[in-house]
């Protein structure tokens, strides 16, 4: 399985707030979001890392090519519309990809969580789709994911529209047949995730979700305090890999 981190975005509300270096820089405890990620990345035995990143983030390019994360990262340079888009853009130059776990930079979890989560991806070999939630609400404009008893994914909303206990975490588990509707779900005019990840639903895919304790999603400095205050609680602080 290979492992991808989509760190494209520009961060403009932390910037507004202050905070001048790229969004992925951003520390937790000293240690950078996306250096916190690769080493999680790298204790299960990734053999690369793909990480795709914009032109105007000179700093994080420097961070990725200079520093030694003890794993290869392959980065790739590339001005995207959106968080799909970096997505289509890192399936489209790996076509032999068969299955990819992939997460946004920004998304803090428990690191016991997410091997949890690895586990039961590799357990269900049949799923096409393996989607990280969390009850724990805390994102501006979050995915509402609804679920029955077996996790199975059967719906995607922009709001609560009944008993949803459960919201996107920003991490997807992708085998070949979610990997080929990437291209679909762009050319039929989506520019969002969520609306890929209803594609998935439209085109019948089995999705299923796995039920993380919690997600911190990072937009504004007061969140980078939440989840440093998350990890501080299990126990959790990073450490440089």
């Amino acid at each position: 399985m290979e492992y991808a981190i989509i760190a494209a975005g520009e961060g403009s509300r932390l910037k507004e707030e202050g905070h001048t270096l790229p969004k992925p820089l951003l520390p937790l405890f000293g240690i950078p979001m996306i250096e916190r990620l690769i080493g999680i990345f790298a204790s299960q035995y990734a053999k690369r890392i793909h990480i795709i990143v914009n032109s105007q983030s000179q700093e994080l390019i420097d961070f990725l090519q200079e520093h030694d994360f003890k794993v290869p990262i392959v980065l790739y340079v590339k001005d995207t519309e959106s968080s799909l888009h970096s997505l289509y853009e890192l399936v489209k130059v790996n076509p032999q990809w068969n299955a990819i776990c992939v997460t946004t930079t920004d998304t803090v979890f428990s690191e016991r969580d997410f091997i949890d989560y690895l586990n039961a991806f590799t357990y269900h070999p049949r799923v096409d789709a393996y989607m990280g939630v969390t009850s724990f609400v805390d994102d501006e404009s979050p995915l509402y994911v609804g679920v029955n008893e077996y996790m199975e994914v059967e719906s995607f909303a922009d709001s609560n529209t009944g008993e949803m206990t459960h919201v996107s975490g920003g991490i997807y588990g992708l085998r070949r047949r979610a990997l080929d509707c990437v291209a679909e779900s762009v050319a039929s005019g989506n520019t969002r995730m969520r609306n890929y990840q209803r594609y998935l639903l439209e085109q019948q895919l089995e999705v299923r979700a796995h039920r993380f304790g919690k997600i911190v999603d990072v937009d504004h400095l007061k969140d980078r305090d939440a989840a440093e205050v998350f990890l501080a609680e299990i126990g959790e602080k990073p450490i440089q890999y």
